[in-house]
Formats: structure tokens, C-alpha cells, sequence
């Protein structure tokens, strides 16, 4: 029965949370058919979706609002509308709490709620990051709650979001799907619905491993990322050796070696997320995840390097830090988007503003966001706002930004993101402040030394 509802694009899809996993594959089922039904606890959210009013990048609002007039895709606050739909995508956050800890409190809420409203032959997929095991031991016994028996009355599957926000080459479409069921036949119904809307489907024996893929992804993200922020940190400490440079020369070998890219740190909701739920669920089997961690310490240290660097160049430059004026070129956590999920930019503002005089933020996607209680709006950036700063610190290399224009006005500039040209007013991260004198020169004044001595 309810293959065939999916065969004939019958079937209704309910989708809790509508945020930046929610709202792109709302879109792309409702592109091959279906209707939606989406679920958000957040009532103004669910009031911009009704009136076809989009705040994510990857999805447009006039294709939003064409779907919305078409009663293709509807909102609403109230959960009760789950049990009218035939397959429900679980797309709530997994974020973690001050400890490091998971917080699967938005995934038990969804899994009590369609439990209210479970009946015979409806699908569930759980599409948020987790720890391995969630949907077998957290969501399926909530479920089974209910009396209702996995793989005979419903359909269980975690299927792991593959979304990257802004990636104009790469979409849901042409990205393949992992799917794990708890069953066999939990599996097979859930890669026939995804069949519906996406080019290649990749089934798994399990959830647990379709759970730990999208772990190995983005742990594996993680630590080359701060593998290199290390290698970054190594090269301005040894003050004569350029990491990009080094990159580039090591990134011409065609085999073995894939390039990655120092920074402020890493941001986005996953990559910065998920080593510590991975490594929280790997001490319940007296496993310690020691390197993973370390990774996740490295980047996580980052935006504090980011500013010891910014203030000790305004030292060396003979600029008062404390009468120092700032400005930060980029909030969100990667470039040409609004995203400002874990982004390390927000950090750096966070900790350099009481160091400083001043400190302002330009960013052609971001209008404001809040820092702690306050609201920060972006400055207009023009070529004489620069130079009323005695610093700008590129953070997010935005395709907008005139690097033309910031580098003949900026009277310093720390360019983490390597966007700009190299210049004596220019200091980039991984590249040392003081170049070491060569060999030569340190024997010239050897000998200079000696002759004063013999003299």
C-alpha cells in the first residue's frame, strides 16, 4: 500500500523542522510531486514558509512561493497534521550542551510526537546528525511504545544529510543517499521513496552503519582541517615558510594527497559537532576517541590564535591594542552564504572585542546577528569607511568583497582565507610576522661581530 501511494506520488510527506536540511528537501519532494506537510516549533519560521518568504540560501522564495500557491508545501506548528502523512523525515537539530554532551532532546520530541500519531503503514526517517545506535535504541523504542511492530506496521531508517549550504555544483538530486533501515524491509521502502527524488541510492545492513558513515564524513573533514591549522601554526612559528605556498607545491602530486585549507577554525552544524558525539558515545564501550578529540581541540583553538595574531601585529605595527579599531571582514562560517551555524568568525568577535577599542563586522549575507544578548548589525564597507580602522581581519573570503579595493585602503589587514595578494602591509595566517635572516646574512654578521671584537 504504501509503495504505491510513493509510486503514484500519492503519498503525503510531513517534515519536522524546516530549517537548513528541512526546507532544501521540502523543496526537491515537492519538485517530484509530492505534497508537504512541514512541521516547526518555530511559529514566525512557519509564518515566512506560508507566505513563500525564504531565509535560506539554497532556496529561492519565488520557488518557494510557487509551491506554497500550488498547496504543494504548507507549514504549521501543530504536530497533530503527522498523522494525515504517510512517510515523516525527522530534520531537527542535534546540537551539544556546554559539556560536549549530546542534546537529543529535538529528536525524542519528534519521535513522542509522531508516536501520538503513529498508524499502520507510515515510513520514518531520521535525517539528523547523531551518534550511532540513536535510531535502534532512542527513536525505535519510543515508537514500538505505541504497540506497533517495526518492519510489519511501520517503517523505520536514518538516512544522514549530505547538504552543503551554498555548493552550487552539488545538490539533494545529484548527491547519492545512504539509507539504513532497522529492518530489511525498513530499508527497502526507504530507498524506494528515495528513488523518487534522488539519482543514486547506497543501501547499508543497518542504521547504526548508515549513522556512522555520516560520522566518518564530516570526523574525517575535521581532523585534515586541523591537521593543516596545525601545519599553519607550525609555519608562523618557524617565521620563514609560507603555508599556502606549501600546499600548492604539495597539492601537485596527483595521488595521496588531497589539499585542505587553514582558517579561522570550522563551523556549520555538523562538522564541528560531530567528533564529540561520536567520541561521547564511544566511551559507553570504554573506547576513547584521542585523536578525534584532539582534532576537534585544534580548531577549536583557532579563532583564539586568529586574535593573539591580530593583536600582536597591531603591537609589532606600534598600535595600542586597547586603543585599537577593528573591523572583521565576514560572519558566516563559509564563503557566499548566510549561514552562521558554530561559525568561527562569531567567535573571533566574541573574543576580540574586550581586548580592543573597537570592533565592527561587514558581511554582504549577514545584516545582524546577537552575540550574547546584544544585536550586531554589519557597517557599510567603503573604501574611506576602511581607512578609519587601523585593522581588518578577512575571516569569511566572500566572492562580493573588492579585495582591490580593501587592500589599497586597509591600513593593516590579517587575511586568514589567503584572499588577498601578499603585501608589506599584509599578514596572513600561517605565514610568520618576522621572516628569520638567511644563512648568509646571519654569517655576514657574525663576521661583522668578530672584526668589532678584534678591533
Amino acid at each position: 500500500m504504501l509503495r504505491n501511494l510513493i509510486k503514484t506520488k500519492k503519498a503525503t510527506v510531513g517534515i519536522i523542522g524546516l530549517g537548513y536540511v528541512g526546507l532544501p528537501i521540502a523543496i526537491e519532494i515537492a519538485a517530484k510531486g509530492f505534497k508537504i506537510i512541514g512541521i516547526d516549533v518555530d511559529g514566525e519560521r512557519v509564518k515566512k514558509i506560508n507566505r513563500g518568504v525564504s531565509f535560506i540560501c539554497d532556496v529561492e522564495s519565488p520557488v518557494l512561493r510557487g509551491y506554497v500557491r500550488k498547496k504543494m508545501i504548507r507549514a504549521t506548528t501543530d504536530p497533530g497534521h503527522l498523522r494525515s502523512c504517510d512517510v515523516i523525515l525527522i530534520c531537527v537539530p542535534t546540537p551539544v550542551n556546554a559539556n560536549k554532551e549530546p542534546d537529543l532532546m529535538p529528536v525524542i520530541q519528534s519521535a513522542q510526537w509522531i508516536k501520538r500519531h503513529l498508524r499502520r503503514g507510515q515510513l520514518i526517517i531520521l535525517k539528523s546528525t547523531t551518534y550511532p545506535e540513536t535510531t535502534d535504541n532512542v527513536i525505535l523504542p519510543i515508537l514500538q511504545a505505541s504497540k506497533l511492530k517495526v518492519g510489519k506496521d511501520f517503517y523505520l531508517a536514518f538516512c544522514p544529510e549530505r547538504i552543503d549550504p551554498g555548493n552550487k555544483r552539488y545538490g539533494i538530486a545529484n548527491t547519492p543517499a545512504v539509507i539504513g533501515g532497522t529492518t530489511e524491509k525498513c530499508s527497502a521502502i526507504a530507498a524506494f521513496f528515495y528513488k523518487q527524488f534522488v539519482d543514486t541510492v547506497h543501501v547499508v545492513s543497518s542504521a547504526r552503519a548508515a549513522e556512522m558513515s555520516k560520522i566518518l564524513e564530516n570526523t574525517f573533514r575535521n581532523v585534515n582541517i586541523a591537521l593543516v591549522n596545525e601545519f599553519a601554526q607550525l609555519c608562523e612559528r618557524m617565521g620563514n615558510i609560507n603555508i599556502w605556498e606549501v600546499i600548492e607545491a604539495a597539492r601537485t602530486k596527483p595521488f595521496g594527497f588531497m589539499p585542505f585549507y587553514p582558517g579561522p577554525g570550522v563551523g556549520g552544524h555538523c562538522i564541528p559537532i560531530d567528533p564529540y558525539y561520536l567520541s561521547w558515545k564511544a566511551r559507553e564501550y570504554d573506547f576513547h576517541t584521542v585523536f578525534i578529540e584532539l582534532s576537534a581541540r585544534i580548531n577549536e583553538e583557532m579563532p583564539y590564535f586568529v586574535v593573539n595574531k591580530t593583536i600582536d601585529v597591531l603591537s609589532q605595527s606600534g598600535i595600542c591594542p586597547k586603543k585599537a579599531r577593528v573591523l572583521l571582514l565576514g560572519m558566516a562560517f563559509k564563503r557566499d552564504i548566510s549561514d552562521l551555524r558554530d561559525s568561527p568568525a562569531m567567535k573571533v568577535f566574541e573574543i576580540i572585542e574586550p581586548r580592543v577599542s573597537k570592533v565592527d563586522y561587514h558581511d554582504p549575507h549577514v545584516a545582524e546577528f546577537m552575540l550574547g544578548s546584544c544585536k550586531k548589525r554589519s557597517v557599510k564597507l567603503t573604501a574611506r569607511g576602511i581607512k578609519e580602522y587601523d585593522i581588518v581581519v578577512i575571516l569569511t573570503d566572500h566572492a562580493a568583497y573588492d579585495y582591490d579595493i580593501i587592500v589599497r585602503n586597509a591600513r593593516i589587514i590579517v587575511d586568514t582565507r589567503n584572499a588577498v595578494k601578499d603585501g608589506p602591509r599584509v599578514y596572513k595566517l600561517g605565514v610568520g610576522m618576522i621572516r628569520q635572516p638567511s644563512l648568509s646574512h646571519r654569517a655576514r654578521m657574525v663576521r661583522r661581530a668578530a672584526r668589532k671584537t678584534k678591533s
